[in-house]
């Protein structure tokens, strides 16, 4: 793995100016696009609760989802690294953001990973290893909100 700084480049277009840009705040819509060099578009918008559409990512629907897909790639790692087969993973995480005075802030995220590993894997060392994949995670490690991680391991039918 390279160690040092890493750098992310985005493009966050705004596409929501209906013909009188923000002249008033019901006047303009909140749509974007998310774009960066060689991958698809991301379509966003606000939460629906914000006059955002709701067909469309929020930043807080793409703040737990960072949270949960970084948990679940340094999972997949060490289980790799320590010959636990993973075969299947879907996480089912839930972010809770506290909304005052027009401020709003995260206040947690819940990650909920189901994960079934083959036969003859250890399940106690799949569920040890939710501890070091959150201490390792580089989104965890970065907020100042708790991430919590309540695993469900299975093992799979062979």
């Amino acid at each position: 793995m390279a160690h040092g700084e890493h750098k992310y480049h985005v493009e966050v277009r705004w596409t929501g100016n209906r013909g009188s840009g923000t002249s008033g705040y019901g006047a303009y819509g909140r749509d974007h696009v998310i774009r960066a060099d060689g991958k698809p578009d991301i379509p966003g918008s606000s939460d629906p609760a914000f006059r955002g559409d709701a067909a469309r990512w929020n930043p807080e629907d793409l703040l737990v989802a960072s949270a949960s897909a970084c948990h679940k790639l340094w999972y997949l790692h060490l289980c790799a690294d320590a010959g636990i087969v993973v075969v299947d993973y879907a996480d089912a995480a839930e972010g809770t953001m506290k909304e005052s005075d027009g401020t709003g802030r995260f206040t947690g995220i819940v990650l909920r990973p189901r994960v079934a590993i083959r036969q003859g894997c250890d399940p106690a060392e799949a569920q040890r290893l939710h501890h070091v994949a959150h201490a390792k995670c580089y989104i965890a490690n970065s907020v100042d909100f708790p991430i919590a991680c309540e695993p469900t391991i299975v093992v799979a039918d062979s």
